[in-house]
């Protein structure tokens, strides 16, 4: 009988309803790949979003009409049953976690992926669920601050969407940095926010940090609720708006900003770095695990009822999963 995984398909874009339960036989690794067993895997904001096809213009990348990828999830975290014979970096038993990237399936009980690409063995320090996000908020948002915003100690950051995935690895990440860190959330959000590292926290719903005085260096939007002109007032003469949320808002602000003005809009695609720049960005975040100053944030984890592993949801939600609306937290 041919050994088979559970995955969940996409066949056409659009709302979660389009995933499917499916079975498929478990691939045979390459010379330089590994097969893993997958232990957790991540649901993510920019999940939904690539499963929903948006922005429009990502099905350059995604596939035009329907995903060219059609399995779900990119973070994961697992253990190697099986290696390719030209294998170096890791061994069968090894604990690994990392990300699947534009091959998608990582919401599946095994994955088959090249040794190069964005994978680490996993410290003790992290569980596979925590390892499991570690490539969305943590890998993304060390590198818009550390990267794209060229955050340094002392600097002032605003972090919109600090109890987010991206926004609560940012408030620690900064804080771990030396800046001075400030953040936007909900008010039932405030008290997390504060204890992750943000000295000051604005709840959203009374407070408008466009009206007040304090002026930063960067401003931090990582769900793309602001632009650079509303935000431009509250950036120093030569602060930094950054946003991993790209539309033709920023696209149009990041190329004036380029020609002229001190004050800049920036973005970057993290996920389309190669594996050589984000590995050791993910060596940076396990040390800071190891040390304390850093711990992935996750609304709540999920198990599924066959052969396949948790599904850890990163994004805020209650009930029943908004990206998989046929689980229930158990």
């Amino acid at each position: 009988m041919t050994a088979t995984l559970s995955a969940w398909s996409i066949d056409h874009y659009g709302t979660p309803e389009v995933l499917n339960p499916v079975t498929r036989p478990i691939p045979t690794p390459g010379p330089t790949e590994i097969l893993i067993r997958i232990r957790a895997s991540a649901v993510t904001r920019a999940d939904g979003m690539m499963r929903a096809g948006q922005p429009r213009f990502a099905r350059l990348f995604l596939g035009l009409r329907r995903p060219r990828q059609n399995l779900s999830g990119t973070g994961l975290s697992g253990e190697v049953i099986a290696v390719g014979d030209r294998v170096s970096r890791f061994a069968v038993g090894d604990a690994v976690f990392g990300e699947a990237g534009l091959k998608f399936g990582a919401n599946a009980s095994h994955i088959c992926l090249d040794e190069s690409g964005v994978l680490m063995k996993k410290p003790a320090a992290l569980s596979h669920e925590d390892a499991a996000v570690m490539c969305d908020g943590p890998l993304t948002s060390l590198n818009f601050l550390r990267e794209v915003a060229d955050l340094c100690a002392g600097q002032k950051v605003l972090i919109l969407g600090a109890s987010g995935s991206l926004g609560s690895a940012a408030v620690q990440i900064a804080a771990a940095m030396g800046a001075e860190v400030s953040g936007t959330c909900s008010a039932r959000n405030a008290d997390m926010v504060a204890a992750l590292g943000a000295g000051r926290v604005i709840d959203y719903g009374r407070e408008d940090f466009t009206r007040q005085a304090e002026r930063y260096d960067v401003i931090y939007d990582t769900l793309g609720v602001s632009s650079l002109t509303e935000a431009k007032g509250s950036l120093t003469r030569s602060g930094r708006y950054v946003c991993p949320v790209l539309g033709l808002g920023l696209l149009g602000a990041m190329l004036r900003t380029a020609i002229a003005g001190r004050r800049k809009a920036r973005f970057s695609a993290t996920g389309m770095l190669k594996p050589d720049v984000l590995r050791p960005m993910l060596g940076t975040l396990t040390r800071m695990v190891e040390d304390g100053k850093l711990v992935p944030v996750i609304d709540r984890v999920y198990g599924l009822p066959y052969d396949a592993p948790c599904i850890c949801l990163v994004q805020r939600g209650r009930g029943t999963s908004p990206q998989f609306p046929c689980l229930s937290l158990q």
